[in-house]
């Protein structure tokens, strides 16, 4: 066993069994009507999160369904999503105007906390975003998604609505490659799931650990360190599970995610950022050269290429003087 998980295997297995039987869902068990009934008993407000750099091609689409199935449909009893941000991180084509036009109300990286230099990546962007959004729940989905459903939010949004003990829920979904079905999402499989399970094996039912789409509540949010690139996503999971424990963790079936795939030198710098976190949880103490060479093929033979691995985080939300000023205003 590692420092991080001191129990037996067996009774690991078991908290993981009864975890997936407590806390795992599918959209279709809430429906809208619950979902808004809830919503109104508990007063909460629900912020959705785009983060997009280049998204021209599929971001507006994503906030036009959400406008119209989850804010302004006239079926609804109260609309389910009070606030629809994107966080352009320095776009050059027209994300922010086709965001903009779709519905969405679109601030740039760069204006928020303007004394703190952006840093590249999205978990920069999705820290800066509880800066500019006021939701008791934050919802945060990638805008790269193809054939977007509302249920992406719906459904992830769901348990934090109906079941007061739940503080974070990731979307879980098949990620077809191509025409092949379940063979995307291949960092997740050779090196985010292997990490999880050897070290923190009580999250090792989380279908879709490094999915961008999942939700929580802000006062969660606002207490975690988020990792400035790739590798937010485990890095979240990891420091909520130790935060509030495993039983406040859950997620939700949506169906099926489609989005546009990286090439293999990127998903090593990705699976790099991914282990670099992992590192970083498991010792503040000797950490490896942060740097990956990758090899690209000329005319001349084989050039490598180094690029620096994502190693900076920011600190929790609550120790930022701009943000308490906010909360307190």
């Amino acid at each position: 066993m590692t420092a991080t998980d001191t129990r037996g295997d067996v009774h690991v297995l078991e908290d993981v069994e009864r975890w997936l039987a407590r806390r795992s869902w599918s959209v279709a068990d809430r429906s809208l009507d619950v979902l808004t009934a809830a919503k109104r008993k508990t007063r909460s407000t629900v912020s959705v999160v785009l983060p997009a750099l280049n998204e021209e091609a599929t971001v507006g689409e994503i906030v036009a369904v959400i406008r119209r199935e989850l804010m302004d449909s006239p079926a609804l009893a109260l609309p389910l999503v009070d606030e629809l941000v994107v966080i352009d991180s320095g776009s050059t084509d027209r994300t922010a105007e086709v965001a903009a036009a779709a519905g969405a109300r679109v601030v740039h990286r760069d204006a928020i906390l303007p004394r703190l230099p952006a840093r590249p990546g999205k978990g920069e962007v999705l820290w800066r975003s509880l800066m500019v959004t006021g939701g008791d729940i934050v919802c945060f989905v990638d805008a790269d998604l193809k054939e977007f459903s509302a249920d992406f939010v719906s459904g992830i949004i769901g348990p934090l609505l109906t079941d007061p003990e739940v503080q974070l829920v990731k979307a879980m979904y098949d990620r077809p490659l191509g025409e092949r079905a379940g063979q995307g999402g291949r960092v997740t499989e050779m090196m985010a799931r292997p990490l999880i399970n050897m070290h923190w094996p009580r999250l090792a039912g989380f279908v879709q650990p490094l999915g961008g789409e999942y939700a929580a509540r802000r006062d969660l949010l606002e207490q975690l360190p988020f990792p400035t690139g790739y590798g937010v996503e485990l890095g979240m999971l990891v420091d909520a599970l130790h935060l509030v424990g495993l039983d406040a963790l859950a997620q939700v079936d949506v169906g099926v995610r489609k989005h546009r795939h990286q090439d293999g030198q990127a998903l090593g710098r990705m699976a790099a950022a991914i282990y670099r976190t992992a590192q970083l949880r498991l010792s503040r103490g000797h950490l490896i050269r942060p740097r990956l060479t990758q090899f690209d093929r000329t005319d001349d033979g084989f050039v490598p290429r180094t690029y620096s691995v994502d190693t900076e985080e920011r600190p929790p939300m609550l120790e930022i003087d701009e943000y308490l000023d906010r909360q307190a205003a």
